[in-house]
């Protein structure tokens, strides 16, 4: 055995670039592979997390909505409300209005979202999940306040809206300009990003001023906090039903539990990594050929050598052996460069995605992808180098000792 590897390891040295540029093959393919795994683990963990702190809140809308889509049917109303209050297993039910509405700071103007929304239920939509920056103030250096319920004209603004739509940063005080009515800032909220990212690019009033400057009381979405997780797809059937009544209409409502959000995006980044490592088994495929390749010409050239093996004894599977082992050995050392590369571009990767886009996806890598990033390098290898190895333990002797 021992001189076997020496022999496959002179064989290499002697081709080295050869040796090399199959390599970068392997390694480009799993490098690949590991960042790809890496990264798309990190989104999955980062938008999960995220879902998992509301796993007990149902999202009621006037409409059908799915993941990536939202059809729009109408408005509820304090009768909703009420109804859905008195369904069994519901712990509390909150109430939005929302409206899309011109906003002015400092002479520029923006179509921002507003929210109206009773203090009191803020806690009940968010819980301690979204909170305000610990130093929102601006020269005055005030930390800022939640809503509360005898607010009027003053507003809570998410994170988005104090530092990157103006010009000039939005503090604790400063005056804004809500369809014509002027509101003061209270609170800047910490910034979101991930599934909770809509929060950063939305402006919080109380509902009593909601419904004075969008000229509404209709509410857009009902957020209801369930007492037991394992009940949510339950009562929100029951929710969609009643809604449904009340309104004497059929798919009038949607009620959406975190919890089936969950399993769907689960699905999804399924399917994802399905087709992204299609497509990373690309370059593997090119890999393998290159292995081939080179096992064949490495064949060729050593004709001769193969005859003499074989006159002193040599059999056909040893032959075989020192072929499939020389493959394999360029494959298990492309595969673990693969993987500290991968390891590398994940990581890269991951602080792009914070500096340029300013989302934290981690770039969570698991041993398993490791190992089976080194696995399929080892199985690439022997299986492309099957076939030259399987020519070369086949060769007649004495033609090989006559070949030059």
């Amino acid at each position: 055995m021992k001189d076997a590897f020496l022999l496959v390891y002179r064989n290499i040295k002697e081709r080295k670039t050869r040796s090399i540029l199959t390599m970068l093959g392997i390694v480009v393919g799993i490098a690949a592979v590991i960042a790809i795994m890496s990264i798309s683990y990190g989104m999955q963990e980062s938008i999960t997390e995220q879902l998992s702190e509301m796993a007990d809140i149902i999202m009621v809308t006037p409409g059908s909505v799915e993941l990536g889509s939202f059809g729009d049917f109408g408005s509820l109303n304090e009768r909703d409300l009420k109804d859905v209050e008195r369904i069994q297993g519901v712990k509390e039910a909150a109430a939005m209005i929302g409206e899309i509405e011109e906003v002015e700071y400092r002479g520029e103007m923006f179509m921002m979202q507003i929210i109206g929304i009773d203090p009191r239920d803020m806690d009940a939509v968010f819980g301690e999940t979204v909170k305000l920056e610990e130093d929102s103030g601006s020269e005055t250096g005030a930390s800022g306040r939640e809503l509360r319920e005898n607010d009027h004209k003053v507003c809570e603004i998410g994170y988005s809206i104090a530092r990157d739509y103006f010009d000039d940063e939005i503090g604790v005080n400063d005056r804004l300009t809500i369809n014509g009515s002027k509101f003061r800032v209270v609170g800047v909220l910490e910034k979101q990003g991930g599934f909770r990212s809509g929060v950063d690019s939305q402006i919080y009033v109380t509902k009593r001023d909601a419904v004075n400057i969008l000229d509404t009381a209709d509410i857009s979405t009902i957020f209801v906090r369930v007492r037991d997780i394992g009940e949510a797809e339950e009562i929100a059937a029951e929710i969609e039903e009643r809604i449904d009544d009340n309104h004497k209409l059929d798919d009038f409502t949607s009620a959406m539990a975190m919890g089936g959000a969950i399993e769907d995006l689960e699905s999804i980044f399924g399917i994802l990594q399905v087709f992204l490592l299609a497509i990373a088994s690309i370059s593997l495929i090119v890999a393998s050929l290159g292995i081939m390749n080179t096992t064949l010409m490495s064949v060729m050239e050593r004709t001769h050598e193969i005859g003499v093996m074989k006159a002193i004894g040599a059999k056909n599977r040893n032959i075989l052996f020192l072929f499939l082992m020389e493959a394999g050995l360029v494959s298990v050392v492309g595969g673990v460069l693969g993987c500290i590369v991968g390891i590398v571009a994940a990581k890269a990767i991951s602080f792009g995605i914070v500096a340029i886009f300013g989302v934290e996806i981690a770039a969570i890598v698991r041993p398993e992808v490791l190992l089976g990033g080194i696995a399929v390098a080892v199985l690439v290898g022997i299986l492309s180098g099957l076939y030259p190895a399987r020519k070369a333990s086949k060769m007649s002797p004495v033609e090989a000792v006559r070949y030059e």
